[in-house]
């Protein structure tokens, strides 16, 4: 087949990257987290390694302070979040996961491993370990190293 007559590279990495997320949606709906927005996972996984200010989560995100309040106010009245005194700084508040913001966080980090369980059996363990090698290599050392994204990496 000729290089052009094969789907353009960027959207097929685009479609999987819808599918993928549909699958994830499907499955933490089944498990009552049906109510979940758009930056809802990267918040979770943010502040699955440690709770944060809205100020540090801001920049966790690489989005302003405002933006990040609106995600934080929209998942606490949810109940993904709560809010409580940071020890170490008595005008600060720290954004911790509710016991149902680290509940969603298990249930998406199960479908994630499934997922990839899934594609192993599917295309075996060399192709996989081929698919990962690229998208590092395109994801880029800086990308792969920087804290921001390496937090949500894990």
């Amino acid at each position: 087949m000729a290089t052009n007559d094969k789907p353009d590279l960027g959207i097929l990495l685009l479609l999987a990257d819808q599918e993928f997320v549909r699958e994830l949606r499907a499955a933490t709906a089944a498990q009552g987290f049906d109510d979940q927005g758009r930056s809802d996972g990267f918040v979770l996984r943010t502040l699955g390694r440690a709770p944060a200010t809205i100020s540090t989560l801001a920049v966790r995100l690489d989005i302003s302070k405002q933006g990040a309040a609106q995600i934080v106010d929209d998942m606490e009245r949810r109940g993904y979040v709560e809010r409580q005194p940071d020890p170490t700084d008595g005008r600060a508040r720290l954004i911790h996961l509710s016991k149902r913001g680290r509940a969603a966080l298990a249930a998406a980090r199960r479908f994630h491993q499934t997922y990839e369980r899934r594609l192993r059996k599917a295309h075996g363990d060399e192709a996989i370990d081929t698919m990962r090698a690229v998208f590092t290599s395109m994801a880029g050392e800086d990308s792969i190293t920087d804290p921001h994204f390496r937090a949500l990496m894990f």
